[in-house]
């Protein structure tokens, strides 16, 4: 009898980043958000040219984990999640530790996006969200597999898989992936702000 076994799974990790007094921190989160915009201004310029509409702090204050005691206890907090993550993953890590090296914001307003990319270098990447309004873009992540696909049919309507799958952004949530896994965020089709936080692990031996 034939069998089919599925194999070379890539997990995305998804969880509430805490149970209890999430709107009161996205509130913090949100307005300090706003305060390093109106503050960053290399980070303003670099957004005009890089970040069409929109504002990152990626070009400018990328630690905000080291700068901010907000952004510090956000990390405090991811961590907890990055390990869970890791042993799904069954990663070995008894020569190094899993530390976050790189965080930074991201508002997107009507038209911004971010097209598809992947992290060099970090193991684990990932999105922390503090404010989606209601149709709010989600995050797309792109089969590994799709460049070696070569001539193969494409797939039909109801197929189970597809080449690229959309994770919807919920306030509060906290979304891991393995940092090779190419991502992108399709532009805005709204005028509210989209905050979120992104960040990197690497492993530190």
């Amino acid at each position: 009898m034939a069998t089919i076994q599925h194999h070379f799974a890539t997990p995305i990790y998804q969880a509430p980043l805490i149970t209890r007094g999430r709107p009161a921190f996205n509130a913090d989160l949100a307005e300090e958000c706003e305060k390093i915009r109106a503050f960053d201004v290399p980070g303003q310029r670099w957004s005009e040219a890089f970040y069409p509409g929109g504002y990152t702090s990626y070009g400018s204050m990328d630690r905000l984990h080291r700068f901010s005691s907000t952004f510090d206890l956000l990390r405090q907090r991811i961590d907890r999640h990055v390990r869970r993550f890791a042993e799904t993953l069954e990663w070995s890590l008894d020569h190094g530790e899993l530390t976050m090296t790189d965080c930074w914001i991201n508002l997107m307003p009507r038209g911004c996006a971010h097209s598809f990319h992947l992290h060099p270098q970090a193991v684990i990447s990932g999105t922390y969200y503090v404010q989606t309004p209601p149709g709010a873009s989600p995050l797309k992540f792109e089969d590994p597999r799709l460049s070696r696909m070569m001539a193969s049919p494409p797939r039909r309507a109801d197929a189970r898989q597809t080449a690229h799958v959309s994770v919807k952004a919920r306030a509060g949530q906290v979304i891991l992936f393995e940092s090779w896994l190419r991502h992108e965020v399709p532009a805005s089709r709204i005028d509210a702000l989209r905050i979120s936080v992104s960040f990197n692990y690497h492993l530190i031996r």
